[in-house]
């Protein structure tokens, strides 16, 4: 598969092949080396940057329905804005993904929303959905990783379960600097594993446009 240098400046070529097979075979993929070297790096310098008066304690739901929850999940969130020098690059790598993900496979994506997050020690999510049938207009989810020599007594993994039997785990994967998961959003329920020290993510969705009377769905 050959992809244009514009793109490849962004996303590396093998992996960015890799997840496109995965994404059509088994509807999640697991990548450790799909975004360029620098630009992670600049992104955990952004998020680990960030002080505790630009973050919100994160919730559920959107717009009028979001509420805080820390019995569900534990962590801290800043959307990802035109301030933040890295994470332009960043949601411009991932427009050049949602137009390759739409000429492979026809989805219709029409925007990317995304959030840096921080857990502290200790900080968790309980297994949930990011969407649910028919009921949002998220149809792909990402979580990029942003941490630094993760071992695996640093606990906290990213566990993903079986599409089909929610009690079933596809695996369990460590939060390791510039690990990329995508899969479909209303299909795998996934969970994070509490954490023995801070650690740093990056969560998106590639979302279709729901619009209502002509008006354009707006992103969060």
């Amino acid at each position: 598969m050959q992809f244009d240098a514009d793109i490849t400046g962004f996303l590396q070529a093998e992996a960015l092949t890799q997840l496109i097979e995965d994404i059509r075979l088994q509807g999640y993929s697991i990548q450790d080396n799909l975004l360029d070297d620098s630009l992670v790096s600049r992104l955990q310098n952004e998020a680990e940057s960030l002080d505790v008066s630009q973050m919100k304690l994160a919730g559920v739901g959107r717009k009028q329905d979001y509420i805080q929850e820390q019995d569900s999940r534990r962590d801290y969130i800043c959307w990802l804005e035109d301030s933040h020098s890295a994470g332009r690059d960043f949601i411009q790598a991932m427009d050049l993904l949602k137009q390759i993900l739409n000429r492979q496979f026809m989805l219709g994506l029409f925007d990317y929303e995304s959030h840096y997050a921080r857990y502290q020690a200790g900080g968790y999510y309980e297994k949930h959905l990011d969407a649910f049938k028919g009921k949002s207009n998220r149809v792909l989810s990402t979580v990029l990783y942003l941490n630094d020599n993760w071992q695996a007594e640093d606990a906290g993994e990213f566990v993903l379960f079986d599409e089909h039997d929610h009690e079933k785990e596809v695996g369990r994967y460590l939060p390791k600097k510039g690990r990329l998961a995508v899969f479909l959003s209303e299909d795998f329920p996934h969970q994070v594993i509490a954490a023995n020290r801070q650690r740093h993510s990056i969560a998106g969705w590639f979302r279709i446009n729901n619009s209502v009377s002509g008006t354009i769905d707006p992103t969060r």
